[in-house]
């Protein structure tokens, strides 16, 4: 999960699966998969690099799994 700010300081996380999108309007506004879009405060940059740091913290994982026989534990 992907940590982001609403525009009134509230933090969350996002799934970044169902993002389809982000654009600056000047907002940042990510548009998930149903439709839905979400105005943020950090900038798309951001996002998109803690979408990577998300992704490969848990492909980082992936080989010790497959080593210890947890395949299909993921």
């Amino acid at each position: 999960m992907v940590l982001v700010t609403r525009l009134n300081s509230k933090e969350f996380y996002v799934n970044p699966d169902l993002i389809v999108f982000i654009e600056e309007t000047p907002d940042t506004v990510i548009t998930l998969s149903d439709g839905r879009k979400l105005v943020v405060l950090e900038d798309a940059r951001l996002v998109i690099e803690r979408i990577v740091e998300y992704r490969t913290s848990v492909f980082v994982k992936l080989p010790v799994l497959v080593e210890n026989g947890q395949e299909g534990s993921v």
